[in-house]
């Protein structure tokens, strides 16, 4: 489990092939101080396992399906946000992200304005539901706070359904991959996995039977 809190900003070094899966090597420094073989991480977002650790990097394996249902991130120079599993006496920040790659969006509008980054995300429109103003997104591994939503129940008419807007603070483009996207980037969504719960349990009544 994570929090959407990004450690460090990490940097693919090298892919390649490793048992049928495409291996990924990243550089990074802060999270290499207690990671060990085994420890799960989240890179941009994709709950991921550490399968190599040194003093300068750690490798992790990924399935075609990952490679396929994740944004482009998996070439080497390309950066990523970091986090490691929360530990249990940790403080908890962001909001709760299990590192479960929802879908991939795309960035269509960005607008720099006096302090802050305003980006606009189209999702896949099966994702639409989980979208609501000030609710929680996790996008390339980041929580965060949805301000504009479109469609019934949202607060822009000129927005779709599938459509959002993000306000990011300088610290946050600072501290994460997020300050270089530009409209046409794509980049994964997972939607507040306490929404999808309590919507779960809502369509089963409430009961006892399953």
């Amino acid at each position: 489990m994570f929090s959407g809190i990004v450690e460090e900003v990490g940097r693919v070094a090298t892919v390649g092939r490793s048992h049928g899966d495409v291996r990924v090597r990243i550089e990074a420094t802060h999270v290499l101080e207690d990671l060990k073989v085994g420890d799960s991480v989240a890179v941009s977002g994709c709950c991921l396992t550490a399968v190599a650790v040194d003093a300068t990097g750690f490798e992790v394996e990924l399935t075609d399906e990952t490679v396929r249902a994740t944004a482009p991130r998996w070439e080497v120079g390309a950066t990523t946000n970091l986090e490691r599993a929360l530990p249990a006496d940790g403080r908890f920040g962001g909001h709760v992200v299990a590192g479960h790659v929802e879908g991939v969006g795309r960035i269509t509008a960005r607008e720099d304005v006096d302090g802050a980054t305003i980006l606009t995300v189209e999702s896949d429109p099966a994702l639409a539901r989980w979208w609501i103003p000030k609710g929680s997104v996790t996008v390339d591994g980041v929580s965060l706070t949805v301000v504009d939503v479109g469609g019934p129940g949202g607060t822009r008419d000129d927005l779709p359904a599938h459509a959002f807007t993000l306000w990011l603070i300088p610290h946050t483009l600072d501290v994460t991959t997020l300050g270089e996207l530009q409209p046409g980037d794509a980049v994964n969504l997972e939607a507040d996995v306490m929404a999808r719960y309590a919507a779960r349990a809502a369509a089963l009544g409430g009961g006892d039977d399953a």
